[in-house]
């Protein structure tokens, strides 16, 4: 548990960008660090006390309610700012500010992001999101005509766009596993991938946790199973990082791709994407890099001109995630998902939950159904009604709403949803 002295130590070894912080930047977080003292993060988690000083750390519209942090999520407002101090600056001279100055300062963001996933500095690269992270990988791995690819039917589209442009333009050979809804069981889990593994499977994308149903995968037993054969693992971490704990040993991999406008809390347009050192000058970059880079981690970062703003407002990000604590964060977005759909559930025999909320299986993000309700429009008149932002999951597999409360959320916030929910089973949505 940080004490703040500890986390005035972090925040200071977060980024070169740190002294020009407000001198407040993290007053509400000392504040909160204060009323949680030593008790556990379970403790925590319902201590609204606690919480209302991470809530206003936050400049939001109160006047609306925002349950679809799984596409992007607010920074708090010190992070926004970090970030637009740095494009005035690089406005005023964005050859000197920008490349100068600010760009070298990505190499703070670099340690502080491997520090946190628990991989060498050297093995992370800065990108602008899980897809180009996870596109990288795609495109970036030499591939025979007839090599197979084994992904599930509910991986993120655009991977699965990605692969079959490959599919089209090399002739690899795509094997969708479709999963049951909600998934059995781990093993279950692993058995389903390992049934469609032959002698030319060459890859395995599989979802840290699904965008679709909340679910977090086995990672670590679908990199065992694939590495014996030679099997190169994708992770597409999307929804993962900052999320709950883990680190790279915990995953046992060698690819991993995610956004940080999600769970970190950094400004929209920040991601990262590992690659283990020795698998670095096999996997090409979407962007030409010079020869020399050939081994080199960088090399992804090759894109063109960009802001350095951006990215160099991660550390600002990471620090305020550290002073919350991992626990206690996926504690607090765990009692905020249990709040509203035991409500839901108590109320209805009709509503199910499609995500398993089962200690340890889900994080933040509920998925639920109402049978014989029609999903997409309980969104549009939750929207338009009553200001609450959703995410209507309808697909060819499942018929459900995905939910998804962050940090900042209130627990009024939720409970007005869940009482909405339960009017629209009883009465409607006309």
């Amino acid at each position: 548990m940080p004490s703040r002295r500890t986390f005035v130590h972090s925040l200071f070894g977060a980024s070169l960008a740190a002294p020009v912080m407000r001198a407040d930047a993290f007053r509400r977080i000392f504040d909160a660090t204060d009323v949680a003292g030593s008790r556990p993060a379970e403790g925590v988690a319902s201590d609204e006390e606690y919480w209302e000083q991470i809530q206003r750390a936050f400049d939001l519209d109160r006047t609306m309610v925002n349950l679809n942090n799984g596409g992007c999520s607010p920074a708090p407002t010190h992070v926004l700012e970090q970030m637009i101090r740095d494009l005035k600056f690089s406005n005023e001279l964005p050859v000197d500010h920008m490349w100068r100055v600010l760009e070298p300062r990505i190499e703070s963001v670099r340690r502080d992001l491997a520090k946190d996933f628990g991989c060498d500095l050297e093995e992370m690269a800065i990108t602008r999101n899980a897809s180009e992270s996870n596109e990288t990988m795609i495109f970036g791995l030499d591939l025979a005509k007839g090599d197979e690819v084994v992904m599930t039917t509910q991986n993120y589209p655009r991977m699965q766009n990605a692969w079959r442009q490959r599919e089209r333009r090399d002739g690899v050979i795509l094997k969708r596993v479709k999963l049951e809804t909600p998934v059995k069981s781990s093993a279950s889990f692993v058995e389903q991938i390992a049934n469609a593994i032959t002698p030319r499977t060459k890859v395995i994308e599989v979802m840290h946790i699904s965008f679709q149903t909340g679910y977090i995968a086995p990672v670590r037993e679908i990199v065992d199973l694939a590495k014996p054969k030679g099997i190169q693992v994708f992770v597409d971490g999307a929804h993962a990082f900052a999320h709950f704990p883990f680190t790279r040993d915990d995953l046992g991999c060698d690819y991993y791709g995610t956004s940080l406008h999600k769970w970190l809390h950094a400004p929209i347009g920040t991601g990262f994407l590992y690659v283990r050192r020795d698998r670095i000058p096999k996997l090409w970059p979407l962007m030409a890099g010079s020869i020399e880079q050939d081994a080199d981690i960088r090399k992804y970062e090759e894109i063109g001109t960009h802001p350095a703003a951006n990215h160099n407002a991660i550390s600002v990000a990471i620090a305020f995630n550290r002073g919350i604590g991992m626990q206690r964060k996926i504690a607090r977005l765990r009692y905020l998902r249990d709040r509203w759909a035991k409500q839901v559930l108590a109320a209805s025999d009709r509503a199910f939950m499609i995500t398993d909320i089962a200690p340890g299986k889900s994080g933040a993000i509920g998925v639920f159904g109402v049978n014989g309700m029609d999903m997409g429009k309980l969104g549009g008149w939750l929207l338009d009604k009553h200001r609450i932002v959703t995410t209507p999951m309808v697909t060819d597999e499942f018929k459900g709403m995905r939910i998804t409360p962050n940090v900042y959320n209130t627990v009024d916030e939720v409970d007005l949803f869940a009482d909405r929910v339960i009017q629209a089973i009883r009465q409607g949505v006309a």
